[in-house]
């Protein structure tokens, strides 16, 4: 079936002056499609099988293109405003026409030149391809799929007081707490990250950390590794700054006073005020 703002395989079935006639693989008695000649791969012949994303012309026409865009429909893309005027805002997604996000899909007005996550659906009545700012809405409340450690994809798309707000495996809203980031983030940035939490009300809290059980079963490892390359002493404790903890090892000063702490239970840690050292 063939399907508009996504990529679609393809197959020649003519060659024209102005572009290759296309016709869906799995439906051949769908709608030719065209792609114009100037995106037709180099040798293209009758048969062959074509990678193509489809969308709407400026005449509202469907047709393919070999151009890979920055995003599809039922997905996001962190985009570049190039122009507004009354009809909304115009956004560059990587292909000759661009997107238009109509003042109703906005939260504020935008300015030309800056950078938003956008989300991409089809409007029901003119099967265009529209973009929303309203991230929010386009995300599902339910979280039957997503459970406790579960490591998931995210993409940063708004900063509260809390912290930073992430679009989670495409489909959820969740939470990284600002006190539990010891990195920089930026909206539009994309990363691993885990499922810290489901609250009662579906809320979703995430972090950047392993589960805490193997992260630190992990670190212990390392830091007797890493004890034993120093010379059997380190500096860095239980009492040092969380952004220098998080800068040497990757995680935050929770986890590592509680590796401290499993090391120091079993007796292969010394833990004094300035520095910790193996046991001898």
């Amino acid at each position: 079936m063939l399907e508009i703002g996504k990529q679609n395989t393809m197959r020649v079935i003519k060659r024209l002056p102005f572009g290759a006639i296309l016709v869906h693989d799995d439906d051949e008695s769908a709608e030719e499609v065209l792609l114009p000649k100037r995106y037709e791969p180099e040798n293209c012949q009758i048969n062959d099988s074509l990678d193509v994303f489809v969308y709407l012309d400026s005449e509202d026409r469907i047709i393919a293109t070999t151009e890979t865009p920055f995003a599809h429909v039922d997905g996001f893309g962190y985009l570049k405003v190039v122009d507004v005027n009354n009809t909304g805002a115009f956004f560059d997604w990587g292909l000759s026409k661009d997107l238009l996000v109509p003042y109703g899909e906005q939260i504020h007005p935008v300015k030309v030149g800056s950078y938003h996550v956008v989300y991409l659906y089809l409007d029901d009545r003119s099967s265009r391809i529209t973009g929303s700012l309203k991230i929010d809405k386009w995300l599902k409340e339910e979280t039957f799929y997503l459970k406790k450690d579960q490591q998931v994809d995210l993409m940063i798309y708004a900063k509260t007081e809390l912290g930073f707000k992430a679009i989670v495996n495409n489909d959820y809203s969740g939470l990284l707490y600002e006190n539990e980031i010891f990195q920089t983030l930026n909206i539009g940035d994309k990363l691993k990250g885990f499922i810290k939490n489901i609250r009662p009300d579906n809320k979703i809290d995430l972090s950047l950390q392993k589960p805490s059980e193997q992260t630190r079963e992990a670190l212990t490892d390392t830091i007797l590794e890493d004890l034993k390359q120093q010379g059997g002493t380190s500096t860095l404790t239980d009492k040092s700054k969380p952004e220098d903890i998080y800068a040497y090892y990757g995680v935050s000063k929770k986890s590592y006073k509680k590796a401290l702490g499993a090391l120091y239970k079993k007796r292969l840690i010394v833990i004094d005020k300035d520095k910790i050292s193996l046991s001898n």
